[in-house]
């Protein structure tokens, strides 16, 4: 990270030295060190990389017990916003009887009980190191077996022949 006068600098931005002389976006690329130390430039390492969901900065954990309650929120959020697209095939079993598939209600339980398993997994962490671990994987990010579906042109075609068209 290069820094004139404590400010950092962009290697690709355009810049000017506090008296005044403007430097093209480039300079700072195709300058040499002694260039840049001629006008008071520095170089120093850039910051330790952590995740800001996990840590106030490297090495500064955020509060475990707070972190899974957000967690456990997101992975009910997730698994809603997933169920929802079928949601009015359950209201309208429930209004009317007409059933849904049993492809659908496999599909809704399998998204339930993934979000069982991944609301199991953080419950089970007991550092923050830990839970970012678990959530930064596949193990979390993946919520498959959910099959794509197929389209159907706003139809839904049942088993017993019956379409969603009919209400």
């Amino acid at each position: 990270m290069f820094l004139l006068n404590g400010h950092p600098l962009s290697p690709d931005s355009a810049f000017v030295t506090p008296d005044g002389t403007q430097y093209p976006a480039n300079w700072l690329r195709l300058s040499s060190p002694d260039e840049r130390a001629a006008i008071g430039i520095t170089e120093e390492p850039d910051p330790a990389w952590y995740d800001q969901r996990f840590y106030w900065g490297p090495g500064l954990p955020k509060d475990h017990t707070q972190l899974v309650e957000q967690w456990v929120q997101q992975t009910r959020t997730t698994a809603n916003t997933l169920l929802a697209p079928t949601d009015w095939q359950v209201i309208r079993e429930a209004d009317n009887g007409k059933l849904m598939s049993a492809e659908t209600k496999a599909d809704r339980q399998r998204i339930r009980d993934a979000a069982g398993g991944k609301i199991t997994s953080i419950n089970a962490t007991t550092t923050t190191a830990e839970l970012a671990a678990y959530i930064t994987s596949n193990a979390y990010s993946d919520w498959n077996p959910i099959p794509e579906p197929a389209p159907t042109n706003g139809v839904e075609f049942f088993s017993n022949g019956s379409t969603s068209a009919g209400f």
